[in-house]
């Protein structure tokens, strides 16, 4: 396919420190700017993990109800614990989410369930600090040589995706790009009613810079996912790798609407 000129949500540095939350996404501040810039399709490149920030992989799941929560936390998280292992050579893996379902707005089940919202602007799930939280926490008290996030992200519906994931390359990344911000998850009310109580961590969003070399990869079907990297204590890979939802503007009127699920994990190599 060829590439395309899309609008990308970058935000705006305007001073001020921007927040957003998993749902309640009127509550948002989040200055947008909108950008348009060239995305590529990623097919044409053979791009890795470690160099650009995400690559390709192939994986057949054996799950076949997507919305099985139990299914998911029994069979999909080793599924993907398993893969990560086999494609980083990580010594440990611990999968840190049973699985995000999200919906593009044309499917009307967009905030149908806890943060199903396509993420719309450009943004890095966890900064440095909170990567450096997360890891200690997760090492529970054991040394490590290195530690990395990574996200394994697959689409659900049938190509085309109207509304793919853009990566940025992180080599076109520079550091005055990111920006300090709050992610804040509000759960909804459990089952008796009750508000669950809101927790946040930072994160960074990420401000235009003309120099970004934006990729997506076309026609995904379900036995493909893209991995991409969030955090890499290693200073010699890919840190980390802005991403974001886009409306592909060469999709046709009656492309199936985006279904996707994200699953995150944190990889560890002992010291």
């Amino acid at each position: 396919m060829t590439e395309r000129i899309a609008q990308i949500a970058y935000v705006a540095k305007d001073g001020s420190r921007p927040f957003y939350y998993a749902n309640a996404h009127e509550k948002d501040q989040v200055p947008l700017d909108l950008r348009a810039m060239p995305v590529g399709d990623a097919r044409t490149l053979d791009a890795t993990v470690d160099r650009e920030g995400f690559q390709l992989v192939r994986h057949q799941s054996a799950i076949t109800d997507w919305t099985d929560r139990a299914a998911l936390e029994a069979i999909h998280r080793n599924e993907v614990a398993a893969l990560i292992k086999a494609l980083t050579g990580a010594d440990e893996v611990q999968v840190t989410a049973p699985g995000i379902l999200r919906y593009s707005e044309k499917s009307g089940k967009a905030g149908s369930s806890d943060n199903s919202h396509p993420a719309r602007f450009v943004h890095i799930d966890i900064n440095d600090a909170t990567a450096a939280q997360f890891a200690t926490r997760g090492a529970g008290g054991r040394a490590f040589k290195r530690c990395a996030a990574y996200n394994l992200w697959r689409a659900l519906s049938p190509a085309p995706q109207d509304i793919p994931l853009a990566l940025c390359d992180v080599r076109t990344v520079a550091s005055e790009d990111l920006i300090v911000a709050d992610a804040i998850f509000d759960p909804p009310a459990n089952a008796a009613g009750a508000p669950a109580p809101e927790w946040s961590f930072e994160s960074w969003v990420v401000a235009h810079n003309p120099a970004h070399r934006w990729h997506f990869y076309s026609n995904l079907s379900a036995d493909e996912a893209v991995l991409f990297k969030t955090n890499d204590s290693d200073p010699g890979r890919a840190h980390c790798m802005p991403h974001v939802a886009f409306d592909d503007p060469l999709a046709p009127a009656d492309a199936p609407p985006r279904v996707s699920i994200e699953m995150r994990a944190t990889c560890y190599w002992w010291s």
